[in-house]
């Protein structure tokens, strides 16, 4: 019988992990790589702080190839005509 319930045990887990593996897929976004402070998503400034993406905010150029551009104010924002 202990043998059985590992099994199950064992199942339920892989099909956990693979379900959550699945529905990051499935989502749609589409992730650069991994950055120290999380993730830089194009056209999407959402849980971003600059100063943790220094590769990215410190050079416009690049900022923009993310579809960000500084405000007047110096604040960064999504441009208006950002597509993913």
């Amino acid at each position: 019988m202990r043998g059985r319930s590992f099994l199950v045990v064992l199942a339920t887990m892989a099909l956990s992990i693979l379900g959550g593996i699945g529905t990051a897929f499935a989502s749609g976004h589409e992730v650069k790589e991994p950055r120290e402070g999380g993730w830089v998503t194009p056209c999407s400034l959402v849980g971003v702080n600059p100063v943790h993406h220094p590769e990215i905010f410190g050079n416009p150029a690049v900022a923009r190839s993310y579809g960000f551009i500084r405000s007047p104010g110096g604040s960064w924002q999504v441009a208006p005509n950002c597509r993913r």
